[in-house]
């Protein structure tokens, strides 16, 4: 009886044993790493959607800059009531967008700053002190792979960092692998992937720490997650049937030792 137990014994550490902690702590070695302060700024991405409101002391002045406002009608409102939507600048695949009386305008690789900059200067020459208030509508970022809930996050305040896209997951399930976090990334025309490990504190002085609008980020499965593959999804199932017997065999052999 002992052969017997000695196997299942030596199977069910094995199945359950916990990683150490060097693959499961996150920022380790932070107290001993250099954090460099960097300033970062969101640029304007081709199929970015825009809303460029243009504002001053007198309304009127500023109407030709402006794109006018739709009615959306409810069809299942029967009192026929809507909303005032304000219509949306979409980027080109040049950078560019239509604006009213200016034209075209390159706002592709540029700053929100950049941008409302260049805007009002243009704006100046008709309209006293005009006031431009630019925001990203379509700003999001997706998470995927060993993250409790994996998804499309809308991103309202146009900048987040990795970390946080994660903590809107839900963060890592146990089975994530935190040293080889993957980022896809598209950039002018070209996706390009970068590799972070969140178990040292260095990657927050990576160039993506923060996420810029449409990036990917995929959590690999670790080995303890791919062995529970290969037994089988009920894994925890058998795990407990596995404790329940050695637990009724420890009491027949107790009980036969008396």
């Amino acid at each position: 009886m002992k052969k017997i137990i000695l196997p299942i014994v030596v199977a069910t550490v094995l199945l359950t044993s916990c990683a150490s902690r060097e693959k499961i702590a996150y920022y380790q070695g932070i107290d001993n790493t250099e954090i460099v302060n960097k300033k970062f700024e969101t640029k304007i991405n081709p199929d970015d959607l825009l809303m460029i409101i243009v504002s001053a002391q007198d309304p009127l002045a500023v109407q030709p800059f402006n794109l006018t406002t739709n009615l959306s009608v409810d069809p299942m409102n029967q009192a026929g009531g809507g909303q005032m939507q304000q219509q949306l600048y979409l980027v080109d695949d040049k950078g560019y967008i239509d604006f009213p009386t200016l034209g075209k305008i390159d706002v592709g690789n540029k700053t929100k700053e950049q941008i409302v900059q260049d805007l009002q200067t243009k704006i100046s020459k008709y309209v006293k002190n005009p006031i431009v208030n630019l925001r990203i509508m379509n700003y999001k970022v997706t998470v995927q792979g060993e993250v409790k809930m994996p998804g499309t996050h809308r991103v309202t305040s146009e900048r987040i960092t990795l970390l946080e896209a994660i903590s809107l997951s839900g963060d890592l399930t146990t089975y994530g692998k935190r040293d080889n976090i993957l980022v896809l990334r598209e950039e002018n025309g070209e996706i390009k992937h970068h590799r972070v490990d969140l178990t040292k504190a260095d990657f927050i002085n990576s160039d993506f720490y923060y996420l810029k609008q449409n990036d990917v980020v995929y959590v690999e499965p670790n080995k303890v997650a791919v062995n529970s593959s290969a037994v089988g999804p009920n894994i925890s199932i058998y795990l407990s049937a596995i404790s329940l017997l050695l637990t009724t065999v420890a009491i027949i052999l107790t009980n036969s030792n008396k």
